[in-house]
């Protein structure tokens, strides 16, 4: 997804998202439909699998969004550089929820049931049905508890939903958990679909209570989104993109509106939008769709735009996945209106280099890849990276390296096919050397297929610096793949 024309220092430039921007939140992939879990002082988002589809030569077309199986996941700790998990393979015949064929706009939930932690992913099945995948971890690995939808127009009270998908689910104080969902618009009923749906969620978290009840959402299109604050219940959603007169008071078109209540089943009251459309702030359109949550007393609004995608020449439906601030207003509980942009969220607090990091957490990027190891034969769920060409790189935001600083780095790495560096540098890709590690080829590291690490000696870090990992070789072929890092005072 980059330039290879390379920057006057050797090195290739970002294509998607600047040094020193937050949004969006990789740029090396997309990720649309964020969700947000908190958990254990680390945020995860789990987001729409959008795959780049190509014509006959090669161009990137129009998204279908027909192949889309997989839930990809990123998490952080600092709200800037942000770790890879992967995807979690959902859908399909090779998926783990086999009776679906697609896996869209996710939503996760964590409680506790008999003294352990349990965490649940629901997703769409295209517009048809809601599902559901179980784990004892926010990192998988999921499974199907049900093998059937949870959530089909046979449910009590869905029978009129035009789409069955976009789920968002709440688990309150008391221990009751709810699911919201639903979207489009009956011929006719453009400012009052009645598409919007509540149901109480079982105890187990994969079952389903009573009937499902209607949220009289005006101009609904799609992504329902839940959150208390205060005593108050907030049911956000996307505004649809009827192009006729709309009375005083409702949401226009394509923005994120919101509704209030003090209880998670309504009755409801339309309060006003909160984010306009994607176009208004980055020149591209498309769908509007959001996650809001609260991490380390401040909260904050995900979002997609197709910026990457419009970086990269052809905004064709291919989004991802951004951050900025939300505010509540504490006279009257009102959601201020959220000003989107490329900057992002500052960080919440310094990265620590002296424990181990997996290669896969980025703040930007260049000429790289994120992937399965090749030590797997390419699959498997961990993921590394792999440079590209000479000159990648990836970047990490506000490193503290502390005084005296740091004195040798080691990392686990496995060669391509010729020898490659790779060079550790301060606050930009060409700035200051502080060290470097020499990877062998393939042949020369390799120990039965394994990967090796490797050590350097460290010179010049300390205090708080932006640090850069540049990757040096010859050829075409990939150069390498760097499995984890660590520094060592």
């Amino acid at each position: 997804m980059d330039n290879l024309k390379k920057n006057a220092g050797g090195t290739l430039p970002a294509t998607g998202k600047e040094r020193g921007k937050g949004n969006p939140l990789v740029s090396y992939k997309f990720g649309a439909d964020p969700y947000a879990l908190v958990h254990k002082d680390r945020v995860y988002l789990y987001m729409t699998h959008d795959i780049p589809e190509y014509d006959e030569e090669g161009k990137l077309k129009e998204n279908t969004y027909s192949r889309i199986n997989k839930i990809t996941v990123l998490s952080s700790e600092d709200l800037i550089n942000w770790r890879d998990h992967g995807e979690i393979h959902a859908a399909g015949p090779e998926g783990a929820a086999t009776w679906a064929t697609q896996s869209w706009a996710p939503a996760a939930a964590h409680t506790t049931i008999d003294g352990k932690d349990k965490f649940f992913l629901y997703f769409a099945n295209n517009a048809s049905g809601i599902g559901v995948l179980t784990s004892d971890s926010p990192e998988g690995p999921w499974v199907d508890p049900l093998g059937k939808a949870l959530i089909l127009r046979s449910t009590p009270g869905v029978s009129e939903v035009t789409w069955l998908f976009d789920p968002a689910v709440f688990v309150d104080d008391d221990g009751k958990a709810y699911i919201y969902f639903g979207g489009g618009i009956p011929d006719g009923q453009e400012e009052w679909p009645n598409t919007a749906r509540v149901m109480e969620l079982g105890p187990d978290m994969i079952s389903v209570v009573g009937e499902a009840r209607a949220i009289p959402a005006p101009f609904m299109f799609e992504d329902a989104g839940i959150n208390k604050y205060g005593d108050q219940y907030y049911f956000t959603y996307c505004s649809n993109f009827f192009t006729g007169k709309r009375p005083e008071g409702c949401p226009p078109a394509g923005e994120i509106a919101y509704m209030t209540s003090e209880h998670p089943m309504g009755p409801w009251k339309y309060r006003g939008t909160i984010l306009k459309n994607p176009g208004h702030f980055f020149g591209v359109g498309g769908n509007n769709h959001h996650a809001i949550f609260a991490f380390h007393d401040k909260w904050y609004i995900a979002y997609h735009a197709q910026t990457l995608s419009k970086a990269m020449g052809a905004p064709n439906g291919y989004r991802s996945t951004h951050l900025n601030e939300l505010t509540f207003s504490k006279a009257d509980g009102s959601i201020q209106e959220v000003q989107a942009d490329l900057e992002g969220v500052p960080p919440i607090k310094y990265f620590y280099p002296y424990e181990l990091v997996k290669a896969a957490t980025t703040a930007w990027s260049a000429g790289i890849a994120v992937e399965p190891p090749a030590s797997s034969g390419g699959t498997g769920e961990e993921r590394v990276v792999g440079a590209l060409a000479d000159g990648g790189w990836i970047g990490l935001s506000g490193v503290n390296f502390g005084h005296p600083g740091a004195q040798a780095v080691t990392a686990t790495v496995m060669g391509g096919a010729a020898p490659s560096v790779i060079e550790l540098r301060l606050d930009h890709p060409d700035g200051m050397r502080i060290g470097s590690l020499h990877v062998p080829a393939a042949d020369g590291i390799r120990s039965a297929g394994q990967p090796a690490v490797l050590s350097a000696e460290v010179t010049g870090a300390e205090g708080i610096h932006d640090l850069y990992f540049v990757f040096r070789g010859e050829g075409d072929n990939k150069l390498l793949q760097m499995y984890d890092w660590q520094f060592r005072k």
